[in-house]
């Protein structure tokens, strides 16, 4: 079957101009059922003297949604604009896809408000795929839909990123990874902290690790269950506290164990800080007690900044060491576990 996809042509820069051009393109291109939505007589105007539009169809929508046009307000304001008249094209099953390079905030509300969110997610996310150096591919959100996000938000993002991959990817086992340090809040007992590390579990659960603001920034790990509570069976009531020691990734080794990396703040142990190692165990449910030091020596003190699993039972970090205090080299350290047991 082919797809049928509305294409919003008020939407961005040089609009309806480069929307209808960009069309053209893809009508000659691509097997696609194509409509454009917006405001007919200018769209007409732009398809008049080009041949094989068989392809493409015109739905009139008179209102425009302008981008500095507040989100919410012009979205209930202007129920005929082309962002909404597409969006319920696809409601109403008269379309498969909606794409505009218009509003993004009015295209998030409008798509919340049409078409609802999907059964166990609360936030809906943007996402963006990435080209990567294995000549593969990346999926990365959220990417600005949201300014703020509690700890059931990234494990949302997570599993609507690993479906895609592999849905959409064609991605057997996709790899999920927090990239950026966030300011993660919790109601209850969990203070605020920086979620530098997530992996997701094979329940579905979700473990995340950063550092709290404390006045030491003592490390927590905590484990999210797959409708975003705390799972209180892990650590003390689904927290665990490392010390001083900061988590800044986690992964799961191939004995099924869990493991975190981190520094100690400079001033806790040593002059400028020591990389650790922390085995949460194979179950992943006990991530109490003190994160020992990695076995380096003095001249290899290392801040990691990143962890993954490798071949051998082993595991690969990377991270920064301090040079005489006169600079940072980078530290690629591996480390083998032990067997399997």
């Amino acid at each position: 079957m082919t797809p049928r996809v509305v294409l919003d042509a008020m939407g961005g820069d040089l609009a309806p101009q480069e929307i209808v051009a960009g069309a053209l393109m893809a009508a000659g291109g691509l097997d696609v059922d194509l409509t454009l939505v917006g405001r007919a007589a200018a769209i007409t105007a732009e398809l008049k003297g080009t041949t094989g539009l068989r392809s493409i169809h015109v739905v009139d929508a008179p209102d425009v949604i302008e981008m500095d046009e507040h989100a919410t307000d012009s979205v209930r304001a202007k129920p005929d604009a082309s962002i909404n008249v597409g969006l319920r094209m696809v409601k109403s099953g008269a379309a498969d896809a909606f794409v505009t390079a218009g509003n993004t905030g009015a295209t998030m509300a409008a798509a919340l408000l049409t078409l609802g969110r999907v059964r166990g997610i609360g936030r809906p996310a943007l996402a963006t795929v990435f080209p990567t150096q294995e000549d593969g591919q990346t999926i990365f959100l959220d990417v600005g839909a949201n300014v703020t996000c509690r700890p059931e938000h990234y494990r949302e993002f997570a599993l609507m990123g690993h479906f895609y991959a592999q849905e959409v990817l064609g991605i057997a086992r996709p790899k999920i990874k927090l990239a950026a340090r966030v300011k993660i809040r919790k109601n209850g007992n969990v203070p605020a902290h920086e979620a530098t590390g997530m992996i997701l579990l094979g329940n579905g659960s979700v473990l995340v690790s950063g550092a709290v603001d404390h006045a030491w920034r003592q490390g927590v790990v905590l484990k999210l269950r797959s409708d975003g509570s705390l799972d209180r069976s892990f650590g003390d009531r689904g927290v665990s506290y490392l010390g001083a020691f900061q988590p800044a990734a986690i992964v799961r080794d191939q004995c099924g164990r869990v493991d975190a990396a981190g520094r100690y703040p400079s001033g806790g142990i040593g002059e400028s800080g020591h990389a650790g190692l922390r085995i949460l165990s194979r179950s992943g449910r006990n991530a109490s007690g003190r994160v020992p030091r990695l076995p380096f020596g003095k001249s290899q003190v290392s801040n990691l900044t990143s962890i993954t699993a490798a071949g051998g039972n082993g595991i690969v970090a990377a991270g920064w060491k301090d040079r005489v205090s006169t600079g940072k080299d980078v530290a690629l350290v591996r480390l083998r576990a032990p067997g399997c047991r």
